[in-house]
């Protein structure tokens, strides 16, 4: 069964609508975005232990977070003294 918005963010956390939307329509499980979070968090340990690289909508999950990293952060608005 695929996640809604309240299970994503509950993996995640706040996370843009957009990406809410990408993840959702996937149809991935929860289980496939956690592994798909494990990949972009941290992929050197999954190598070692022989696991494939993702592929198929862990895959596709692991594409949409790595950009979601790459994104820059909201810039702070300036304040005046």
């Amino acid at each position: 069964m695929s996640l809604n918005r309240s299970e994503i963010i509950g993996i995640l956390g706040e996370v843009d609508d957009v990406i809410i939307a990408q993840i959702a329509a996937s149809g991935a499980t929860a289980d496939e975005l956690a592994e798909a979070r494990a990949w972009v968090s941290n992929d050197e340990p999954l190598l070692n232990s022989g696991r494939p690289l993702p592929a198929g909508r862990v895959g596709q999950l692991a594409e949409i977070l790595t950009k979601l990293e790459e994104e820059p952060a909201e810039p702070e608005p300036i304040r005046s003294p």
